[in-house]
């Protein structure tokens, strides 16, 4: 069991994703790189475990009002996308949730954004295995926006040259996500706390 199970960290499911076998979310998993993209490619979950191994001891931050720190384990956005090769003209990547019972669930984050520190293609948090709940066997997490731009259950990436709606964004949020200043739950000590706005780092 993860922390975040531990923490009764809260779950969104929007599109009421269930994988296949509950028991083993990894079968079957395959990410299709595609789009802008020198190098197009469908990746098993082993592979994405080869490259690089990284660590962020940060925070996702929800726009629904909560915050929860862990130390996230995966591949980098740097590393995952030096083995991608984006064209020149690629300026975002837009990723695609495995199909839910009502949609597809789709965000699209632009390649600056993506290139800052932290931005991790997650699979395990502390040593313990990404629960399907949480987005496993494999999620994005952008921790300096808000948490609907860490796409769970990633199916695809798409590279492209533009900024795109997506599931929350066509349904009224801010295509940009820049978290704003107010009050959030911090999942870890179960108080609220005051943040100011972009990667919530206080606490």
């Amino acid at each position: 069991m993860s922390v975040l199970a531990r923490l009764k960290t809260p779950v969104f499911n929007a599109e009421r994703y269930r994988p296949k076998d509950e028991t083993n979310p990894e079968a079957g998993f395959l990410l299709r790189v595609d789009g802008l993209v020198r190098n197009p490619r469908v990746l098993t979950l082993p592979e994405i475990k080869e490259m690089p191994r990284s660590r962020a001891d940060t925070r996702l931050t929800s726009v629904s009002g909560f915050s929860v720190r862990a130390g996230w384990e995966g591949v980098s956005w740097a590393d995952f996308l030096g083995s991608c090769g984006p064209e020149e003209a690629a300026s975002h990547a837009t990723f695609y949730s495995a199909g839910g019972e009502r949609t597809v669930y789709t965000t699209t984050v632009s390649l600056e954004d993506l290139a800052k520190p932290r931005v991790l293609l997650v699979y395990s948090v502390k040593g313990e295995p990404l629960e399907w709940q949480y987005g496993g066997p494999l999620r994005l997490l952008v921790p300096h926006l808000w948490g609907y731009k860490s796409c769970k259950w990633l199916a695809r990436v798409e590279f492209t040259d533009r900024m795109r709606g997506g599931f929350w964004e066509d349904r009224g949020y801010p295509r940009e996500a820049e978290i704003e200043p107010g009050w959030t739950l911090d999942v870890n000590s179960r108080t609220r706390r005051r943040i100011e706005g972009g990667e919530v780092t206080g606490f």
